[in-house]
């Protein structure tokens, strides 16, 4: 009987030392909760992170990765895909997506080179009508999408052939050279200029607008009724129409605005390459697509920031300088890219879960 008992009363500690397992498993789980939550709403502390480890890391590791000449590179490098980023985060937030943009923005350089260049018409009039095709070819996907009910992903893979076939044959596969633009078209070489705040620092004023249209669409999204619309839209869909959300028309708008956007880079690319070519803008989808990602805007539609976006492009431009200085093989900027955004669409998934 005594044993009994004995054996009874050593079984109070194993008892307990499972209560503390499970105490202490719970307080674990609770501090990962807190991360998850934080992180919930704080989309860009990622990014950021990232980005502030590679900047710190780059210039440590090369001697002239905090040059002046070195930041104002990154910057003109970024600033086509940062653009093409705004118009991408716009769609990705009401849960689509946009592989058109690069067709887009390459339609609408060549239609403004040659109507001011082989038609004559005012430079500052083929610009604006170039960037009216652009706006007029996010509209054409916003009606396949919202009138024909296709995926966004095989409506835009679709125009970004399209698109494409029509930025060839309207240029008549010809490229305008730089020296035509610099004689009689010299607008089109505008965002090349160059702002000369300090010592070595030159930011074309093409980084300066892509700048401004992160701040300006950081306030659309955050301080208007059609930003709150977008996020309503991307996150349910069902419930925004039960709240009276016009959900079409939402859509309709965003990827009009994608296209004006993408008609504004087209005049960016033509700045970049100081010429009016028919050559495809390469990686300019993936590469839109990959700053909003790591960006920390969710694939899924209704969560994300537009400065997170800005992280996103400037953590590209900062691997693509960074890797190159090391004399590293270029397709070591592919991988890491490619690791970065498995690494954000699993942080995304695994976020997400907190409103589950």
């Amino acid at each position: 009987m005594s044993d009994k008992v004995a054996t009874i009363g050593s079984a109070e500690p194993a008892i307990d030392g499972v209560e503390a397992e499970v105490a202490s498993f719970e307080t674990d789980r609770g501090i990962w909760r807190q991360i998850q939550r934080w992180l919930h709403g704080h989309p860009t502390a990622s990014p950021l992170l990232v980005l502030v480890v590679a900047f710190v890391y780059f210039s440590l590791a090369t001697d002239r990765f905090l040059s002046q000449t070195n930041v104002s590179t990154i910057l003109a490098q970024v600033m086509i895909i940062g653009v093409l980023g705004v118009a991408q985060t716009l769609v990705i937030l009401t849960a689509g997506i946009d592989l058109s943009v690069g067709s887009v923005a390459l339609l609408s350089s060549v239609v403004m080179g040659k109507l001011a260049l082989v038609w004559g018409y005012q430079p500052w009039l083929a610009l604006a009508i170039g960037i009216a095709i652009g706006t007029l070819c996010g509209l054409v996907n916003g009606w396949l999408v919202t009138r024909l009910k296709l995926p966004p992903f095989i409506a835009t893979l679709g125009t970004f052939n399209a698109f494409f076939a029509l930025s060839v044959w309207f240029s008549e596969n010809e490229t305008l050279r730089n020296s035509d633009l610099v004689e009689r078209a010299s607008n089109l070489l505008w965002f090349s200029k160059l702002w000369n705040p300090t010592g070595d620092l030159r930011i074309t004023y093409g980084s300066l607008l892509m700048l401004a249209l992160f701040c300006l669409f950081w306030y659309v999204l955050k301080r208007t009724a059609f930003g709150q619309r977008i996020y309503a839209t991307g996150d349910e869909p069902e419930a925004a129409r039960l709240v009276g959300i016009d959900t079409d028309r939402t859509l309709l708008a965003v990827y009009g605005l994608s296209g004006l956007l993408c008609g504004l880079a087209g005049w960016l690319w033509i700045s970049r390459i100081g010429a009016v070519s028919p050559k495809p803008l390469e990686g300019a989808n993936l590469d839109s697509i990959t700053a909003v990602v790591i960006g920390g805007t969710s694939l899924f539609g209704g969560r994300g920031s537009i400065f997170g976006t800005l992280l996103g492009a400037l953590i590209v431009g900062v691997f693509d300088s960074g890797l190159s200085q090391l004399g590293l093989d270029p397709l070591w900027r592919v991988f890491a890219v490619g690791v970065l955004v498995l690494v954000a669409v699993a942080l995304d998934q695994w976020i997400r879960r907190v409103a589950s």
